[in-house]
């Protein structure tokens, strides 16, 4: 007889800035399990409400009057990712090392080949042989292409677990289970995107950015370093000492890839 289906899991992916000053190809995702979904949504939803958030919260929108607020969102959210109720993995490219196959590779083909790596990597699926088979719904940000390369994308991810990498991997994707979705309805993906937006701001040192003709930096970049030293606080009360630059170690965490509450992943084309 076939493994037991016993869990189901939902993956909020997106995507961020593909070309920085120094570190580009950002992608960002939580996994979260079915039996914990309703009560971190929820519980998000009903904080933004709280604090008077009524539209969709994201990086690109923080400013100096609403900094209390998206902080107190993110301490909710890394409470979740201390709890073990949502994963947290962050993902991007140094540009100082190169992709390889660019010169044959475009820009969307790229894309998708760092989007695959991510998924199947990111997340730890490959370090399950000892589970019980379990489900993924996967739900994408809008994706930024034509419709049959998005197709075919989506039939990659399908039959993943079918390939020689995961055969003795529980991961089950199940037909139908992968979505393009907006952001606008979705509050963990939102909050992927404000975490996701503060490393690539700092990796790319764009906090130390003024503007034009300005001899000291703008309100709304302060207000955003401000907030990522918020989201760095609360990654040290899980990783003390965090590095956001490198890919972060077991830190003596038994199988860390699917184990550990937040990671980085610094991709390095092979």
């Amino acid at each position: 007889m076939g493994k037991v289906i016993f869990v189901e899991y939902t993956l909020y992916c997106d995507e961020s800035v593909d070309k920085g000053s120094q570190y580009g190809d950002f992608f960002g995702g939580c996994l979260v399990s079915s039996s914990d979904l309703r009560l971190v949504e929820q519980a998000l939803n009903v904080r933004k409400v709280e604090l008077n958030m009524h539209g969709e919260i994201k990086w690109t929108k923080v400013t100096a009057a609403y900094l209390a607020k998206y902080t107190e969102m993110m301490r909710l959210f890394f409470t979740f990712i201390r709890q073990g109720k949502v994963k947290v993995r962050i993902m991007f490219r140094d540009m100082r090392a190169p992709f390889i196959g660019t010169q044959s590779v475009n820009r969307d083909d790229k894309y998708f080949k760092l989007y695959y790596q991510f998924i199947k990597h990111g997340f730890g699926f490959l370090q399950t042989q000892d589970m019980e088979s379990f489900n993924v719904r996967i739900y994408l940000d809008q994706l930024p292409s034509d419709a049959e390369q998005c197709r075919r994308f989506k039939q990659y991810l399908l039959a993943m677990p079918d390939t020689q990498a995961f055969q003795d991997s529980a991961l089950r994707i199940p037909a139908n289970q992968i979505a393009e979705v907006r952001s606008h309805d979705h509050v963990l993906l939102q909050c992927v995107d404000i975490v996701l937006g503060a490393m690539q701001f700092r990796l790319n040192d764009m906090h130390l950015e003024k503007p034009t003709g300005a001899t000291a930096r703008g309100k709304r970049t302060i207000a955003k370093e401000k907030l990522y030293h918020a989201i760095y606080q609360e990654i040290c009360t899980i990783h003390p000492r965090f590095n956001i630059g490198v890919s972060t170690g077991a830190r003596g965490i038994e199988n860390p890839h699917w184990n550990s509450p937040y990671e980085h992943w610094v991709f390095i084309s092979k």
